[in-house]
């Protein structure tokens, strides 16, 4: 956590769960144009179904035609021809339309799950930076990766199985009772307690899936973090605590994973033993009817068959119940990101600087990450054009948070920070990050050519220039070096050390040229050979440009043109090195204290 940051910072957010059908009622809102082709999804399977639904009927027609021509001794082959192409038709329609349904929830789901990841990326660029101060890396990777798949994944098949088994259970239903109502009676009244267990296990599940997927979050949180510091876990023998908090975070998951399973998993084998119950009860209580001679023989084989299609569904709403779980646990999830408090919006009538002159003016400045805790309480500097200026102090005074105010990744509670007379609020965010180059401590190179990482921002710059900056910085020979030179691919796994990282960022902000520089601590991370280089560099690039220099080694900034040494998010004293030091205050003492015996000064 940088200094300055707000306390909490890499933990995840603990909110009230979002109910299943507020969740779902969120996804159904959200999904917009697409509703129309859900829809027609809806009305095709709900014809496929009905198509199903007349087959048992007709079966029982062939049933009683054969049971007639058996007693008779002349069985009409021709009516049941006629009746066995009528079955082949609606089997075939009903098959093009099961087809239909399920490319249009396919393609639904997953153009929704698209949107939302693209939605998710724009919202990225529009949260503030204290919200990923708060936050855990690792849980908002699992919200954009492990959430949408989990959604995109499971919306399609349990949307789809949710129409078909209802429409089925609902239509078998008629059918039963069109029939032969006595029948239907005895098969539903078998069939109600697996309606009770079903919706009683669903309710008492659902919690289950939300906490496996905010498990899910901290475990890629922990591991992302632990992982990417393992030196440091190894260095400080942390491997305990960090596989201590693993398995209390895996315990969580898989103890939460285990019962969301289990209870969605009990509803299978329940209502097969349901649907069992049902056939023994159709067969005593039809073959009872069928001696008195109340119903055919036709009518027993067609409930026999509705009974498979009236309890199936129950199974496959089961497993449809299991899927919404899921997919309501990660839209609840998705749609927490989305709904994040955004950076305020921008006003159209926004003023922008042409041709900057660096000259920058902190006014009363008042922060706070948390409101009614200041850590910047009343800042206020002059800067002139061209001035190299200094930030020190100890560490928590503000440094950092200043240079984050004047970028505008922060909005001051109170005050105005002013560029050549306009203040920053009155400017686009884009406009304010164009007029400065960064280099900071945390050294950032992306998946890709070492050329394409120093020409990040500035496609257009030249050959000339990328190696003019390298040279400057001391990496040009080590680039040429490498297998490819300058088209040599880099990533997470690059044999690049820390501080040849940390050369290809500083050449990445000469070749960037901005009007005006903030440099915090940017070289921290190599050897004083290099440091001495790449000061040269840095003074040749600051001369005649604004710049800002936050530095604890205080010999890197002698020659700066003012000096702000801060403590407790205000300015304590200011001037140029040698006037500080005469001075004999803060400054000399923090001075000293870098050297033996005070020699330095």
């Amino acid at each position: 956590m940088r200094p300055g940051s707000p306390p909490g910072s890499g933990t995840t957010k603990a909110e009230k769960p979002r109910a299943f059908g507020d969740a779902w009622k969120k996804l159904f809102s959200y999904m917009g144009g697409y509703r129309i082709a859900v829809w027609a999804a809806i009305i095709f399977a709900f014809v496929s179904t009905v198509f199903i639904l007349i087959g048992p009927n007709k079966l029982r027609d062939i049933t009683d035609l054969i049971s007639a021509g058996l007693m008779t001794g002349n069985v009409d082959i021709g009516a049941i021809w006629e009746i066995g192409y009528f079955l082949i038709a609606i089997y075939v329609a009903s098959a093009v339309l099961s087809f239909l349904q399920n490319y249009i929830l396919a393609t639904v789901s997953q153009r929704t799950a698209s949107n939302l990841r693209t939605d998710i990326s724009k919202k990225i660029n529009r949260l503030p930076l204290r919200y990923f101060d708060s936050s855990s890396k690792g849980d908002i990777l699992s919200r954009t990766t492990n959430d949408v798949d989990t959604l995109g994944q499971s919306m399609n098949q349990s949307i789809g199985t949710l129409i078909t088994s209802v429409t089925m259970l609902l239509g078998s239903l008629v059918m039963m009772a069109y029939t032969n109502p006595v029948m239907m009676a005895v098969t539903v009244l078998s069939c109600l307690a697996g309606f009770a267990l079903m919706f009683f296990i669903v309710n008492r599940s659902q919690k289950y899936f939300s906490i496996q997927q905010e498990y899910l979050g901290k475990m890629n949180g922990h591991v992302a973090e632990t992982y990417s510091a393992h030196d440091v876990v190894k260095v400080y023998n942390g491997q305990k605590d960090a596989a201590k908090k693993f398995d209390s975070i895996n315990d969580g998951l898989a103890s939460s994973a285990f019962m969301s399973q289990f209870l969605s998993g009990l509803m299978m084998p329940l209502m097969g033993f349901i649907g069992n119950f049902g056939y023994v009860m159709v067969c005593i209580v039809g073959a009872t009817m069928v001696i008195s001679g109340e119903i055919s023989i036709g009518v027993i084989v067609a409930f026999m068959i509705y009974v498979r299609l009236f309890t199936q569904p129950l199974s496959q709403m089961a497993q449809a119940f299991t899927g919404m779980q899921s997919v309501a646990a990660a839209a609840e999830r998705v749609f927490e990101f989305i709904e994040e408090e955004e950076l305020p919006g921008e006003r159209e009538d926004t003023l922008k600087i042409l041709d900057v002159k660096g000259h920058v003016e902190f006014r009363d400045v008042h922060f706070s990450y948390i409101p009614g805790e200041e850590v910047i309480r009343g800042f206020s500097a002059e800067v002139r054009p061209g001035q190299k200026v200094a930030i020190v102090g100890p560490t928590g005074a503000g440094k950092t948070t200043m240079v984050n105010l004047l970028m505008r990744f922060y909005e001051t509670d109170r005050g105005d920070i002013l560029v050549d007379g306009i203040s920053v609020k009155d400017m686009r965010r884009s406009d304010v990050h164009d007029m400065f180059c960064m280099v900071l401590q945390d050294t950032w190179i992306f998946e890709g050519t070492v050329r394409e990482n120093i020409v990040y921002s500035k496609k257009d710059a030249t050959e000339e220039e990328i190696f003019n900056a390298c040279r400057a910085v001391g990496v040009d020979h080590l680039i040429r070096t490498l297998p490819d030179g300058y088209d040599t691919m880099l990533d997470n796994n690059s044999s690049l050390s820390v501080g040849q990282r940390q050369q290809i960022t500083i050449a990445r902000a000469i070749v960037e040229n901005a009007p005006m520089l903030i440099l915090d601590e940017a070289t921290s991370s190599v050897d004083t050979r290099t440091e001495r280089l790449i000061q040269n560099a840095m003074d040749s690039m600051t001369e005649g440009r604004t710049s800002f220099v936050i530095a604890h080694r205080l010999s890197t900034i002698r020659n700066a043109d003012m000096i702000l040494l801060m403590k407790d998010g205000n300015i304590v004293e200011q001037g140029t090195h040698d006037e500080l030091l005469a001075r004999g205050g803060a400054y000399k003492d923090l001075y000293n204290s870098q050297f033996e015996d005070g020699e330095a000064a």
